[in-house]
């Protein structure tokens, strides 16, 4: 069974479970009829199923290569590519005046999570494009909106993000790369960037790269750093590709996954940019690229998930071995309980995954046509919660696609494989997912918990109203919400910044243990009880929510037991 695009879920999560009616009921988005909503998710899923998922073998088997300074991509991404542009998936969510559709980022999201699942090294591509698309929108000059976007809108030209450096990597501050004036509105980057997705490839016009670097007057640290726009080539008079920029490829890293997404060592040698943004402001300039990247990098990690899955699924329902152990079952290994048990737990964490991104996405969208401030301290305080369990899901769904293979799971001629090592990199960029929990406990409970108490009061009053239909899940999910309560007031009352980041980790997945819990409860409420879905919310409830207790009494522990072995003790 080749990839199968999951339309019907979009459109049932879109409809019952994240409130999407709320996003194309404003002005920004009343374009987003449910028809057009329906057309889009089911081209898109075409288009993934046909022509992304075919070539994801070629790019794990066949990597990108660099010969005599040119980044050849793998066979058959240069098509698909070409497809992806010409369908005009880049620029969904793209300001309409440049080109873009103007869609809700929901639906971009919906459509990133399929061609994630068909692809994942080529998906990246276009990932990148989209968050220097909007980091353009917001800080970019008039004039270079008007020369860079309709291209990167197209497709035409791509995106990069250049921020870690060999002695920079999350201390993005340690940057040793500088930019001094030209004196005609330009500016000369020189330094070397590592780890660049797609630095460099032989299927776009032109690559353009987000640069941080120091001006001379720039003070040590983050607040130091401003962003520049470098090209490949420099564009010329009429706007197209000219002369070659004064940066190259070093070398292509050779990677545990992700084959096909060529991650490149650039070095910029007095290159020519342009400032984005205000100097000495990169850091919050880049941000806005980041921030779409994480809810970006959470999805492709669902995604990869959802791949994992459904190859795992096929197997199971193929491999014959031993006695059926249930009276007129299949006589496959999908009869035997642990296997069961396997596909409806990486079914059950999927469903909840992305129903966390999708509600991260629609919390975008209503702060963006609202300018709501409850809506973006909403989107802003599960942020770190999709990137970092949508890539644990990821993870972890590979991992147990593997073991539903057995034997033929550890062999590459499956396929299965891939999966694990091409996520497994989504926890590591965009900030490790022990960061985005760090930014849970420290940044996002600023507010002193605002945001996450109004969060966890709509999980209760839900439990409370659906109390006589689903008692035993109800109850379930409301003192779970309190447990997690409890813990928060905890962690928004340590001073000691220390006993908070011990726990975040543990913090961070608790809430996504009871979030997913409070989503599939809603996914049953809409399907009045009895068919699957209420199945797997029962399953998720009773068999995957009770870890938010040892997850909570983790995440209250405080950090003197991690330090109570020294460095020499934890080498002896």
């Amino acid at each position: 069974m080749p990839y199968r695009a999951n339309t019907d879920d979009f459109r049932f999560i879109f409809d019952n479970v994240v409130g999407f009616d709320q996003v194309a009921g404003t002005e920004l988005f009343a374009e987003a009829t449910p028809d057009m909503v329906s057309a889009i998710l089911t081209e898109a899923g075409k288009m993934c199923e046909e022509v992304m998922a075919p070539v994801n073998r070629d790019g794990d088997l066949t990597p990108a290569v660099l010969e005599n300074g040119v980044v050849r991509t793998s066979p058959g991404f240069a098509g698909a590519y070409q497809a992806i542009a010409e369908g005009g998936w880049i620029g969904m969510a793209a300001d309409p005046e440049f080109g873009g559709m103007g869609l809700p980022l929901t639906l971009q999201t919906a459509v990133n999570d399929m061609m994630s699942a068909a692809a994942l090294s080529l998906q990246l591509c276009p990932l990148m494009t989209q968050g220097q698309i909007e980091a353009l929108e917001h800080h970019a000059s008039d004039e270079l909106k008007a020369l860079y976007l309709p291209k990167l809108i197209t497709g035409e030209w791509a995106g990069t993000m250049n921020l870690t450096e060999p002695q920079a990597g999350s201390d993005v501050g340690a940057l040793s790369s500088k930019a001094e004036d030209n004196g005609d509105g330009t500016y000369a980057v020189t330094g070397q960037k590592i780890f660049i997705s797609w630095g460099d490839n032989d299927i776009t016009e032109n690559v353009c790269h987000l640069v941080l670097a120091r001006l001379p007057d720039g003070v040590p640290g983050t607040k130091g750093i401003s962003l520049f726009l470098v090209p490949k080539y420099i564009p010329d008079a009429d706007g197209n590709p000219g002369e070659a920029n004064s940066l190259r490829v070093v070398s292509l890293e050779h990677k545990m996954g992700l084959h096909g997404s060529p991650t490149a060592v650039m070095s910029f040698e007095g290159a020519r940019g342009w400032m984005i943004g205000e100097p000495h402001k990169g850091m919050a300039a880049m941000f806005t690229m980041m921030n779409n990247a994480r809810l970006g990098v959470g999805v492709q990690g669902l995604g990869a998930g959802e791949g994992a899955y459904q190859k795992a699924l096929e197997y199971a329902q193929e491999r014959k071995q031993g006695r059926t152990p249930i009276t007129d079952g299949t006589g496959m290994i999908i009869d035997f309980a642990d296997v069961r048990r396997m596909l409806t737990t990486m079914k059950a964490e999927l469903f909840a995954a992305r129903s966390i991104a999708l509600s991260v996405a629609v919390a975008l969208d209503m702060g963006r046509a609202t300018g709501d401030a409850d809506w973006k301290s909403r989107a802003a305080f599960l942020t770190p919660i999709c990137k970092a369990y949508g890539t644990e899901t990821g993870i972890n769904v590979s991992q147990m696609g593997i073991q539903v293979h057995g034997g033929m799971g550890f062999i590459e001629e499956t396929g299965a494989a891939q999966y694990l090592r091409d996520v497994r990199v989504t926890a590591i960029y965009e900030g490790t997912n022990g960061i985005q929990a760090m930014d849970l406990v420290g940044r996002k409970l600023m507010d002193g918990g605002e945001a996450a108490f109004r969060l966890l009061e709509e999980i209760e009053t839900q439990a409370e109203q659906a109390r006589a239909q689903f008692p035993n899940m109800t109850e379930a999910v409301w003192s779970a919400a309190e447990t997690l309560r409890e813990t928060t007031e905890w962690m928004v009352a340590q001073e000691d910044m220390q006993d908070r980041f011990a726990g975040a980790v543990p913090f961070l997945m608790g809430w996504a243990r009871v979030l997913g819990a409070h989503l599939h409860l809603k996914a049953a409420i809409a399907e009045g009880g009895k068919g699957p879905r209420t199945e797997l919310a029962r399953f998720h409830i009773k068999r995957l929510l009770p870890e938010h207790v040892g997850l909570m009494a983790q995440a209250q522990a405080g950090a003197a037991g991690l330090y109570a072995l020294s460095v020499e003790d934890l080498a002896s």
